[in-house]
């Protein structure tokens, strides 16, 4: 069977954006995230795509989407991306996350040591997910905030 894991960063209080954008700029968080899903497939809905304004390098791009189109992008419902039988990194936004956060086998986490202000957030991780992994690392001169990167793993699947 094919894994899905969550590649996600998000704040204390659980925000991961605001008006469409990253509320944060973490070199640690973004080299870790290459290294996560370069080659591999990732999915996002439309607004994530937007967002970053191109299909990422060295990975195949799909979009959950009903009606768009870009070049570099395959398009598809959230019903055709469950079932892809392919190891998948779902990569946001937060409509997208809750959609798949219980059909997912793992989350990999960055969790930024601040609160921010935002309009999306990461839905509330329960119970069926168990915290295997956590390192926690300083603020520097590439990032500003101190940061831990978690790996959760979901009991059930």
């Amino acid at each position: 069977m094919s894994k899905r894991t969550i590649v996600v960063a998000y704040s204390l209080n659980k925000v991961i954006g605001n008006d469409n954008k990253l509320l944060w700029k973490q070199s640690a968080d973004l080299k870790r995230f290459k290294e996560i899903t370069q080659g591999n497939t990732v999915i996002m809905g439309r607004k994530t795509f937007e967002s970053i304004g191109k299909p990422l390098p060295n990975r195949r791009n799909i979009v959950i989407s009903t009606n768009f189109q870009h070049d570099g992008v395959e398009t598809m419902s959230l019903d055709e991306a469950k079932n892809l039988q392919e190891d998948l990194f779902i990569i946001g936004g937060g409509q997208i996350y809750k959609e798949l956060l219980n059909d997912s086998h793992e989350i990999l986490a960055t969790l930024i040591h601040d609160k921010f202000e935002g309009d999306t957030s990461f839905p509330e991780i329960d119970d069926k997910w168990m915290l295997v992994e956590g390192k926690y690392h300083r603020s520097d001169d590439k990032n500003q905030f101190g940061y831990s990167f978690l790996r959760y793993v979901n009991r059930f699947t």
